[in-house]
């Protein structure tokens, strides 16, 4: 994978993960913790969308929603778990 690759990943992941604890009114998860939702958020946007069968969000500003709305759906996920405990 070339680090242009890699750093698009992180910065869209990042952007998605903020973009999510804004959303879902967090304390927020600093860097690294926002880059991390981001990125498994990017994979669930991409599943959910797949599952719907819509061909999903294009470009950087269509990865950025789509892992945005799969960030908040983990997000929410986690908040579930964590009460249940």
């Amino acid at each position: 994978m070339p680090i242009e690759s890699l750093l698009v990943w992180l910065v869209i992941g990042a952007v998605a993960g903020w973009l999510a604890g804004l959303i879902m009114k967090g304390d927020g998860y600093g860097l690294v913790g926002n880059i991390i939702i981001g990125i498994i958020g990017s994979v669930i946007g991409g599943w959910l969308f797949g599952a719907l069968f819509v061909g999903g969000p294009s470009g950087i500003v269509g990865a950025i929603i789509g892992a945005t709305i799969g960030a908040v759906i983990l997000i929410f996920i986690l908040r579930l778990v964590r009460r249940a405990t």
